[in-house]
């Protein structure tokens, strides 16, 4: 009889338990992991809510951070496009856009590129306003896309 084949089963199952265990704990993050949101339930609007204060009198100030050709299909009126804000040059295209903006103007961002925890650009115009000082800066939150979270919706877009 053959004592060493439990032996030979338990080393081989004990080798690939550690190494899925090194695999995990050692790999650090994963790509599809989103970081956690820079900001807090109160600095998110929902469409219906900004939709009803682009009806009102005080507008707030309207930055499309995502790409060109998505603000060009469609963008919420008084929208400036300033850029991806994943890119270099669109951080700097929103910070020439607000350098004489008051500190405490109302101001709402929104890419609405893909579903809302996927975006590479709302994030980073967010973390530059606040980095800039701005106070009251909010994010508009489109779970799905622009198209599906807006314009579907029938809220007011212009060309």
């Amino acid at each position: 009889m053959n004592t060493r084949f439990p032996f030979r089963l338990i080393r081989s199952t004990s080798l690939a338990a550690f190494s899925l265990l090194a695999l995990v704990f050692l790999s650090g993050p994963s790509v599809a992991q989103t970081p956690p949101s820079p900001w807090t339930s109160s600095d998110v609007i929902q469409p219906e809510v900004l939709a009803k204060l682009l009806a009102g009198a005080h507008k707030p100030l309207i930055f499309q951070v995502g790409f060109e050709f998505l603000y060009k299909q469609g963008h919420i009126p008084g929208a400036q496009h300033t850029g991806a804000g994943r890119d270099a040059d669109g951080i700097e295209n929103l910070k020439n856009a607000v350098s004489k903006v008051s500190r405490h103007r109302q101001i709402v961002l929104y890419c609405g590129c893909c579903p809302w925890d996927h975006c590479p650009n709302v994030r980073p115009a967010f973390l530059a306003m606040q980095q800039w000082g701005f106070k009251d800066v909010r994010v508009l939150y489109l779970p799905h896309n622009f198209d599906i979270d807006w314009m579907q919706k029938g809220y007011p877009t212009e060309k």
